[in-house]
């Protein structure tokens, strides 16, 4: 194509409400346009990004045997309430009414509808298994849209729904998925992890993340340094201690005025932070209130704790009245010695012996106090986020935290979908059974924002070459002036084109700065400067986006065609 043909209002200034890179650079390359709150336009040279990266996706989806198909994006309620899903959504949904006032919701994914599908055209097991797929737009209503595409509210998401016959079949066909999204995410180019994952609201078992690595990431990720362990931060495990040594103090009660958290109890006693037990009291299933035990330098991890069956998920924790109420004593001094409600204490916090902790009596803390002598054995649970340091789950070195995000989501979801809406088939005996489901979902438009906050320097973006807009740019200096370089330029281009190559020339007959500018910001891999100087030489000035200097090759097209091709 020709620069001078395209929409691509470029720009030198900073977007005053941009504040991830990926949002700026995107916004600067012309690559979108901020229509309202989290909506965004894709203007032509992004559009063509996204249809690359589309191209990748459904060639390997294809390849590994799903078929696609295109679904309503406007869904109606009653799907949503026979899975029991059309309160839980809450506000990210978006709720609308026809003329005839039924409810609808724009859709901010798909286990109802294919169900739905599925329902009314498969009725045997010899149709099974079969993967759906669709690449299509999705809409949820965030609470804060923010960072232009990596929060958007509406979106371009491409989600895969399997069925299948019983549980060996899904795990089969999870495989298979985990394997072509490896293939997807190496074709694009970037540096990624697969990581364990908590399923949130999709709801079933087994789940992974697959997070393009970035220093801006919203996800922490929690990797081994020396094997393959690696999980979201929510649901990494914790390696469980040692055994718990021996008590060698007598507990005793010390004054602590005003000093109500962990961290200044430790300053004024001149003792470990690791050596304080805080506790957090939350509601439980029962309707009770539970005392959640941590080591003074660790943090709840919310996620976990919901997965307790005692615990009451959302987590909420107690009021500071009822706190008071029960303990007769304030938040920060609460204690495990004569607590007056169940404990579970995180698995650090069980091991610890001669700890710290509050006297249930304002300004006094317990010191020297032993789970078994001081207070009952606690029911124990992994219940902290990990730490950067801490030992590997799989016993093979130490753990790393990373950023990511997140781009890619694959999910066993058994029967909660199939069975809530009454989808059956057939089996062999002719018995009626309930399929199991997986669910496998790629944020198409958000692996754009994803790979710009990866791949970028000063300049501006730099494409891995799979989904650049464009794989070689031509800059010609001089066009106008000069017939040797509008010659030269023009067969260059028309060589290129023959030969397959996603080539755009710079046209504009704009001043060899600017050009160069434009070039860095919008990040094409292969740059091809045609001069007069250089083809008085019989050579172009080429340069690769990922190195810093230009070099002088020979002016001949197959040659230039093989680099560009090699990447």
């Amino acid at each position: 194509m020709r620069f001078s043909g395209m929409l691509v209002p470029t720009s030198r200034e900073t977007p005053a409400d941009a504040e991830l890179v990926s949002h700026q650079l995107m916004l600067r390359a012309g690559l979108i346009r901020k229509l309202g709150s989290g909506l965004y336009s894709w203007m032509p040279m992004g559009l063509r990004v996204l249809h690359r990266i589309t191209a990748i996706v459904r060639e390997e989806m294809d390849r590994a045997g799903a078929q696609e198909v295109l679904l309503p994006a406007i869904q109606p309620a009653e799907l949503w309430q026979a899975s029991g899903r059309w309160d839980v959504m809450g506000p990210l949904m978006l709720r609308l009414k026809d003329r005839h006032k039924r409810d609808f919701c724009y859709g901010p994914t798909h286990e109802e509808v294919i169900t739905d599908l599925v329902k009314q055209d498969v009725r045997s097991w010899k149709q099974l298994p079969i993967n759906l797929y669709q690449i299509q737009t999705k809409f949820r209503d965030e609470t804060r849209p923010r960072f232009g595409l990596m929060r958007a509210r509406e979106f371009i998401m491409k989600d895969a729904y399997s069925f299948h016959v019983d549980g060996e079949g899904l795990a089969r066909e999870y495989a298979n998925m985990r394997a072509t999204y490896q293939r997807i995410f190496d074709r694009l180019g970037v540096d990624y992890r697969v990581v364990q994952a908590d399923s949130g609201d999709i709801g079933g078992t087994g789940s992974e993340e697959f997070h393009v690595l970035a220093g801006a990431g919203e996800d922490a990720l929690a990797v081994s340094d020396a094997g393959d362990y690696a999980a979201n931060v929510e649901a990494a495990a914790c390696a469980s201690p040692g055994p718990r040594p021996a008590s060698s103090a007598e507990a005793e009660e010390v004054a602590t005025p005003g000093k109500a958290t962990c961290e200044d109890v430790a300053e004024l006693l001149g003792i470990p932070l690791e050596t304080t037990i805080k506790l957090l009291v939350v509601e439980g299933t029962d309707g009770g209130l539970l005392a959640l035990a941590l080591r003074g330098d660790h943090e709840l991890n919310e996620v976990k704790a919901e997965r307790h069956p005692r615990i009451k998920s959302p987590l909420k924790l107690a009021e500071r009245e009822r706190i008071k109420e029960v303990f007769d004593c304030e938040a920060g001094y609460l204690g495990v010695r004569d607590c007056p409600i169940p404990v579970i204490a995180d698995h650090s916090a069980g091991a610890l012996a001669d700890f710290v902790c509050g006297a249930n009596r304002v300004d006094y803390h317990l010191r020297g106090v032993n789970w078994g002598r001081d207070c009952p054995e606690p029911e124990v649970a992994d219940l902290r986020n990990v730490r950067e340091g801490d030992p590997s789950p799989d016993g093979q070195g130490s753990i790393r935290l990373l950023r990511g995000i997140e781009v890619g989501h694959i999910f066993q979801l058994g029967d909660k979908y199939s069975k809530a809406m009454e989808l059956t088939v057939l089996d062999a005996g002719s018995q009626s059974i309930t399929p199991v489901m997986g669910c496998y979902g790629i944020g198409v438009s958000r692996i754009a924002a994803a790979v710009v906050e990866q791949c970028h320097d000063e300049q501006g973006i730099c494409w891995p070459q799979a989904i650049a807009p464009f794989e070689l740019l031509i800059c010609p200096i001089g066009l106008d002036r000069s017939e040797a370089v509008r010659d030269a330029a023009e067969a260059l281009y028309e060589a290129a084109r023959a030969a397959g190559i996603e080539v755009l020339m710079d046209d504009r007959g704009l001043r060899p700065g600017v050009m160069f500018a434009d070039s860095e910001l919008l990040g094409i891999p292969h740059r091809v400067v045609v001069g007069d100087k250089a083809l008085a030489d019989g050579e172009y000035e080429y340069r690769r986006r990922s190195e810093a200097d230009a070099i002088r090759i020979p002016a001949d097209h197959d040659a230039l065609i093989d680099r560009v091709r090699a990447g």
